[in-house]
């Protein structure tokens, strides 16, 4: 009796179905300069209205949070963290973030509540104005478990050459404006499993009440926010000087990526809302501060580097973009490194 690659766990069939599901999803995130058709083998992209452009690229993946997905049965958001993750890293340099792609592998396929990830993707990318124009769906039985998953993706966008934002134009008396996280974002998940479900011992369908309305499994999937559209608006008027993507390594590794030789960054603790959820990782952790800063971003997603005249336009600019923003600090000489002070 012949063995078939069903026989084998890889149901071509149900990979049909899957990319007929998803045609309309992607489809919702064409723009123009899309010059290919979902099925093709390589995504085509026309760059227009670019000088002299330098291509900026970025990949990432979700993390641990997809464990919290894969608990709470829910699938539709762990896309959009796909998208901002990589979209916020290549925002940073100026970049418009312009097409992505995935690569979702699993155990096996399940084509109606695996096409909400790409519909989560989807919507990730219509929130960053960059167009999904391929991907790759693995099912790869006996590598991953049957109801497990996993995602990465790629950015690619453009910026002009003489418009790269690198952090060398910072320079001490220069402010710092953060805007706000919607929460964890994609970074912590594996600390945040180890303390919340094991060592305090809740359950994603626990409610509590200092994270307001919800389960607990719905707070912890909350989306990472994206700030491509707002970063874009702001480069158009005003002169920002660096940025950092606040992601795995929190406030204290990260801001200094931007910072230039001979800068440091005091950032003033007190000067912006802490998510609630930090308070509750810190409380059952017991960790300290110094900890805290260092692995989560603590309420801030995005650090921009800012012209003392400046800073009170661009926040009260980011505020009408639907951001929350905040004086968090200033460039002073010092090596590259963050400085805490107390407010």
């Amino acid at each position: 009796m012949a063995i078939t690659y069903k026989d084998a766990g890889v149901d071509i069939d149900a990979g049909d179905q899957f990319v007929e599901k998803i045609k309309p999803y992607v489809k919702s995130t064409f723009r123009p300069e899309v010059m290919t058709h979902i099925g093709g083998f390589g995504g085509l992209f026309a760059l227009k209205k670019y000088k002299e452009p330098v291509l900026v690229s970025g990949t990432d993946g979700v993390g641990t949070k997809l464990k919290i997905a894969f608990l709470t049965n829910k699938h539709d958001t762990v896309g959009i963290d796909l998208v901002a993750m990589c979209v916020n890293d290549i925002v940073v340099s100026g970049a418009e973030p312009l097409f992505f792609l995935d690569y979702f592998a699993t155990g096996k396929l399940k084509p109606a509540a695996h096409a909400d990830i790409v519909k989560g993707i989807a919507e990730g990318c219509r929130q960053s104005g960059c167009a999904l124009i391929g991907g790759e769906t693995a099912e790869m039985p006996s590598f991953y478990s049957d109801d497990e998953y996993d995602l990465a993706g790629f950015a690619v966008g453009a910026v002009e050459k003489k418009k790269i934002i690198n952090g060398s134009k910072i320079k001490p008396g220069d402010l710092l404006v953060g805007l706000a996280s919607s929460g964890l974002h994609s970074n912590g998940f594996s600390l945040v499993r180890k303390v919340l479900f094991e060592k305090a011992g809740y359950g994603v369908g626990d409610i509590l009440t200092e994270l307001g309305q919800g389960t607990l499994g719905e707070a912890l999937l909350t989306p990472t926010r994206i700030y491509a559209k707002t970063v874009l608006t702001l480069l158009k008027e005003f002169d920002i000087r660096g940025m950092a993507h606040i992601t795995g390594g929190g406030i204290t590794e990260n801001t200094p990526r931007m910072l230039p030789k001979g800068t440091q960054a005091l950032i003033k603790k007190g000067t912006w809302g802490i998510h609630p959820i930090f308070k509750l990782m810190q409380k059952k952790s017991g960790v300290d501060d110094a900890e805290m800063y260092r692995d989560f971003n603590m309420g801030i997603g995005l650090v921009l580097a800012i012209p003392k005249k400046q800073a009170e336009a661009v926040m009260k600019k980011a505020t009408k973009l639907g951001e929350k923003a905040y004086l968090i600090g200033e460039i002073v000489k010092g090596k590259q490194a963050v400085k805490y002070e107390e407010r």
